[in-house]
């Protein structure tokens, strides 16, 4: 292996070389795309699976992906070249250049949010916008555990200098030698998949709808504010790290309206998907009685 990319976990004796791409003749598909798209292909799946259970048809839904994908990556790249300004502002055209790379997540969640709010507003009877964010979260999930792993292929989303167990061993081409960083990437992933596991089961028992979206802020807020604290590439704002402050305030303002909810003990009989079904038994009680008319 070529020491300058290679990627080491010394602890559990794992050494990788992510440089190569996929080469089909002249095209070459780089992994960090493969990996986006499978979290995106696989978060499409089981929210595909799931939606019924939140009174979402699967037709719905699929459009509904068409509409959030571009919001979800429109944002996503707004949010980091607003707090990377100085890199773009004499070359405005260089922001169209997203194949250079510079994504947010947390942008990418905003514009998802918005995007879904657009299509539960376009769709409006079809699709409730609370039980359409309890479904995509869950999505969300998936395709942030999977898609933190395109970070390792870029080198890039790791942490300060450490010695743990987990270190991650990156050659440094100005120093000449091997140094050991935290994987935060493989953190956030971890944090991630286990806040889906919680949350699926947990939403099988949901009162209302947007407890679940709740809960993905409240879980993913509190992880990322850790996490966020470890890492050297932060986008700031002045001495703030922006994504630590913004997760950190939306998983206190999530933990605040779950109390606040529990507290008005809601009716699990005004979730979305129980007044379909009555709207729908109502329909067919009203065409038996015309056929038998």
């Amino acid at each position: 292996m070529d020491k300058y990319t290679v990627i080491s976990f010394p602890s559990l004796g794992i050494e990788i070389d992510p440089s190569k791409a996929i080469s089909i003749g002249p095209l070459q598909i780089h992994w960090y795309g493969v990996i986006i798209a499978a979290g995106l292909m696989l978060a499409v799946i089981y929210a595909c699976r799931r939606c019924k259970e939140f009174g979402i048809k699967e037709d719905d839904l699929l459009d509904g992906v068409l509409c959030i994908v571009p919001f979800a990556i429109l944002c996503a790249r707004l949010y980091y070249c607003v707090f990377e300004w100085d890199r773009y502002k004499d070359d405005l055209l260089s922001i169209l250049k997203i194949w250079e790379g510079g994504l947010a997540i947390y942008g990418g969640v905003i514009g998802a949010a918005i995007g879904i709010a657009v299509f539960a507003w376009v769709k409006k009877e079809k699709v409730n916008l609370l039980a359409a964010l309890d479904v995509t979260s869950l999505g969300f999930l998936i395709g942030q555990a999977i898609g933190r792993w395109g970070n390792l292929i870029n080198r890039e989303a790791f942490g300060a200098p450490t010695d743990s167990f987990f270190r991650m061993g990156l050659y440094n081409a100005y120093t000449g030698v091997t140094e050991y960083y935290h994987p935060t990437f493989l953190y956030e992933s971890v944090w991630n998949i286990c806040g889906f596991i919680l949350l699926h089961f947990l939403s099988k028992r949901r009162q209302y709808d947007g407890q679940v979206a709740l809960g993905y802020v409240a879980w993913y807020g509190l992880g990322r504010a850790f996490i966020e604290g470890l890492r050297m590439d932060s986008l700031y704002w002045g001495q703030i790290r922006v994504s630590q402050a913004l997760a950190a305030v939306s998983c206190l303002a999530a933990v605040a309206v779950l109390v606040w909810m529990h507290t008005r003990k809601p009716d699990p009989e005004q979730l979305f998907v129980r007044r379909v079904a009555r709207r729908e038994a109502e329909k067919e009680i009203v065409k038996e009685v015309q056929e038998n008319e």
